[in-house]
């Protein structure tokens, strides 16, 4: 039963060992070694793609929305320019919280729509 499992083990360190990065491979996305260029508010670190895929959730958009594909740091799309003035606004809001928690994210408006709803769902009778 040993037997079996070390070379199970030892087969899927080889299989694991192939499908590795080469270590001269470019390195992108928002993995090990990843340095993200461009950034004028957010700060880099681990943080940095699960702020993303908040985004993507609350404007229910793909990340191409607001970057150019191929070239995120680049600044030629308005929704990225947009995106960061929201970003100041939230800030500017939560910092006027005593508490020091996040009250206002951009799901607080979206609500998963890249325009926020300016005005409530009519009224349905019975309510």
């Amino acid at each position: 039963m040993r037997f079996i499992a070390t070379a199970l083990f030892v087969a899927a360190l080889a299989i694991s060992a192939q499908d590795a990065p080469k270590q001269d491979a470019p390195k992108k996305g928002g993995g090990k070694g990843f340095t993200p260029k461009n950034l004028k508010i957010l700060q880099p670190g681990p943080e940095l793609g699960q702020t993303m895929r908040a985004f993507t959730v609350a404007l229910g958009q793909r990340c191409d929305f607001c970057h150019v594909q191929g070239d995120n740091s680049l600044d030629d799309k308005p929704q990225k320019l947009t995106a960061r003035k929201m970003l100041e606004m939230t800030s500017h809001i939560n910092e006027g919280f005593a508490d020091g928690k996040v009250h206002v994210t951009c799901y607080t408006c979206h609500r998963g729509k890249n325009m926020p709803e300016t005005t409530p769902p009519p009224a349905t009778p019975g309510q």
